[in-house]
């Protein structure tokens, strides 16, 4: 998947050695919780992600890694859990803080919510914590609009399918 800005390339156990370095520092986590990754962390993680199902096969898995147009170099990577039998999608990202605030996590949810929808999927959320308001104005440019509903201190924001 490709735009002007940015392309989305399928995740590879390989992409963690580049990652790695995206996804460092702490700020990165201050709403999402958790710490960076390490190297041997990241391609245990990627290893599982590339299988494409959940262990139980209820979900499929679809990650790839954001990459400028320009220079092919990764800013991030971007998510999907595809659920109830395809009808259902739970959307994430992350951008390093060194590319964050220059449009690629909005042009990635965009494309990806595209993606998603021509699939077939009727339902798109994404789970953002609130005060979190670069995520919500990425969700927001996705076309997601945020609910009422709080899940584990993070909002729901949905879409559904036109």
């Amino acid at each position: 998947m490709t735009d002007d800005l940015i392309a989305l390339t399928p995740l590879t156990v390989a992409d963690a050695d580049e990652l790695v370095g995206v996804l460092a520092g702490a700020e990165l986590y201050t709403f999402t919780g958790g710490s960076a990754p390490t190297l041997d962390g990241l391609r245990a993680r990627y290893a599982r992600q590339v299988a494409g199902r959940s262990p139980d096969g209820l979900e499929e898995w679809h990650n790839w890694i954001i990459r400028r147009v320009a220079d092919g170099r990764a800013v991030g990577y971007v998510q999907a859990t595809i659920s109830d039998e395809g009808r259902r999608a739970e959307i994430a990202w992350v951008v390093g803080l060194g590319w964050q605030g220059r449009g690629y996590a909005s042009e990635a949810a965009r494309t990806l919510v595209a993606w998603l929808f021509a699939r077939g999927v009727g339902v798109v959320v994404a789970h953002i914590h609130p005060d979190h308001t670069a995520s919500a104005a990425v969700a927001s440019r996705a076309g997601l609009t945020p609910t009422d509903r709080i899940d584990h201190g993070e909002r729901l924001w949905h879409r559904a399918r036109d």
